[in-house]
């Protein structure tokens, strides 16, 4: 008996460096990566990669100090993906800088620097390592997939969402200071976006079951 053909999955991403971890988890529950495909023609998912910082012309504001110069391209292709994985109801994981782009794409904003950002961005020598703990709500697609309540989690941000894009309901926030670590899309099949990075965190049994979910909604079309 063969074994069945791996559903594919579009990756968007900008540094090629850092696209193995993405890819590893990809296939660690059987999906194989398809890096910046011309379309989503021949996929059966999404899925949106952290990295620079969104340009914020895109929700009208004007770049400040803190935000990195914008990769145009990158953005454009992006918003392009994403209303192409909505209006076919494509299961779409997206993940720190992914999170932030579909907000802005569906006609949110960001807060282009957090006030605590040294809280929120750390890089460690074990990219795995748990920077603080996140808190996710009961009744969301995310709680159905990981688990409603506390679970540590990397982090390596400096922005957040400011205004939540209409359509889009929190599915985890960080306590203390409220910041939106999670947002989900009700009504699609699985579209959803956390700040920090589950990739890195494969092996941990909340990113596992992350993964594990929007493997399980691909198969599933």
């Amino acid at each position: 008996m063969t074994d069945p053909i791996p559903r594919r999955v579009a990756i968007s991403f900008g540094d090629p460096a850092k696209l193995r971890p993405y890819a590893e988890a990809l296939r660690a529950v059987g999906l194989e990566p398809v890096p910046n495909p011309e379309s989503l023609k021949d996929v059966q998912g999404l899925l949106l990669a952290g990295g620079t910082d969104v340009n914020p012309e895109l929700y009208d504001e004007t770049q400040s100090p803190e935000t990195e110069d914008p990769d145009l391209e990158r953005d454009a292709r992006e918003a392009r993906y994403l209303g192409e994985s909505i209006d076919r109801d494509l299961p779409t994981l997206a993940i720190c800088r992914g999170l932030q782009m579909m907000n802005v794409a569906l006609g949110g904003s960001l807060l282009q620097h957090l006030p605590n950002a040294e809280e929120h961005r750390r890089r460690t020598a074990d990219p795995s390592e748990r920077v603080h703990d996140i808190v996710v709500s009961p009744g969301t697609m995310l709680s159905e997939v990981i688990g409603a309540g506390e679970h540590p989690v990397n982090s390596r941000h400096h922005q957040a969402i400011a205004r939540l894009a209409p359509g889009l309901r929190v599915a985890a926030t960080a306590p203390g200071d409220g910041v939106i670590e999670a947002a989900e899309l009700p009504g699609m099949r699985f579209v959803v976006g956390v700040q920090w990075h589950p990739e890195d965190r494969i092996r941990c049994g909340a990113d596992l079951r992350l993964f594990e979910g929007f493997a399980r909604a691909v198969a599933a079309r």
